[in-house]
């Protein structure tokens, strides 16, 4: 970099304790906090760094930010960032993927123990004042197949082990990994499923994979079988998802992220007794920020140096 400071924009709610921090931990960059693109002061249109959600990076952003070279998402899906395109030529995108896996994989592990063991209906049961029970199903000798090999996908593997389950990936990328017991391909998926009880959602939303869990997937799937998303709602077409449960021809779903955000009233998910539905809370955690100041400091470093060999997740930019 050159001798001039540095200067870093942080967006959103959490800027200013980002902002603290990193003021204290990197002087030689200026770190400015906003809310909102809009909050920002003039004296930021030439920061060559931004750091922000996903969402709140605008087309307008990026068009006012003519010395923006670096933009590290504060989130690990970046879709809503790759689809300005043309507009992020000559920048840099990194993500915060891999933070939040502890918390993925245990809302992962909640929503498959509640949903064979009907948990939802045990709850209702104790609001009424009714005493019901019903032998519970465990995770020991079932399969689950995992869609996207990332550092999430990696977790829940392992933890899946603990509990004596059988774990197959689905992935163009990985032939191998520690915990997977199988790894086929993503042409494969059909073919691989008639077996499986869990069908876990990790992958990123992109051109291949939106609408990847439709009618055919879902008819493929065993009656017995649990749809679990926790990585982008177009990753399933939805219709054919409700059609399913409708019908009975899966057990149940359990859904952290939608097609439309906030889910609307009207969607028959929210009524459906074998479907827990949470409001996209799959990557939250009260400990999300010491989470993300490791990777956050290296990328900032790396940047600070020049060395963006050292920018970790940095994310390949869609092709124009």
């Amino acid at each position: 970099m050159s001798a001039d400071k540095l200067k870093v924009l942080v967006v959103g709610e959490q800027a200013r304790r980002y902002a603290d921090h990193f003021s204290e931990l990197f002087p030689e960059a200026i770190i400015t906090p906003i809310i909102r693109w809009g909050d920002a002061p003039t004296s930021v249109t030439d920061a060559q760094a931004v750091w922000a959600p996903p969402s709140k990076v605008s087309l307008e952003m990026l068009k006012g930010l003519p010395r923006l070279r670096w933009l590290q998402g504060l989130a690990a899906g970046t879709d809503p960032i790759l689809a300005h395109g043309p507009a992020l030529s000559d920048i840099i995108v990194t993500s915060l993927s891999g933070v939040h896996a502890p918390q993925m994989s245990e809302l992962a592990l909640l929503l498959m123990m509640s949903l064979q063991r009907q948990f939802p209906a045990m709850l209702l049961n104790q609001k009424n004042n009714i005493w019901n029970n019903w032998p519970q199903p465990i995770l020991a000798g079932k399969t689950i197949t995992i869609v996207g090999l990332g550092a999430i996908a990696m977790r829940v593997a392992s933890v899946c082990k603990i509990f004596g389950m059988t774990v197959v990936g689905v992935s163009d990328g990985r032939r191998q990994a520690e915990n997977f017991d199988n790894i086929v391909l993503r042409r494969e998926l059909i073919a691989s499923i008639g077996d499986t009880d869990f069908l876990l959602l990790l992958v990123p939303l992109t051109a291949s994979t939106r609408a990847l869990i439709g009618k055919d997937v879902l008819a493929a799937l065993p009656s017995r079988a649990f749809v679990i998303n926790l990585s982008r709602g177009a990753v399933i077409d939805e219709a054919a998802l409700i059609a399913a449960l409708q019908k009975g021809e899966i057990a149940g779903a359990g859904l952290d992220v939608f097609t439309q955000e906030p889910l609307p009233g009207s969607s028959p998910l929210w009524q459906m007794p074998n479907v827990i539905v949470t409001p996209h809370v799959g990557g939250f955690s009260d400990v999300l920020f010491d989470q993300s100041v490791p990777l956050l400091s290296q990328n900032l470093r790396a940047f600070l140096d020049g060395d963006l060999r050292l920018l970790r997740n940095v994310v390949p930019l869609p092709t124009v």
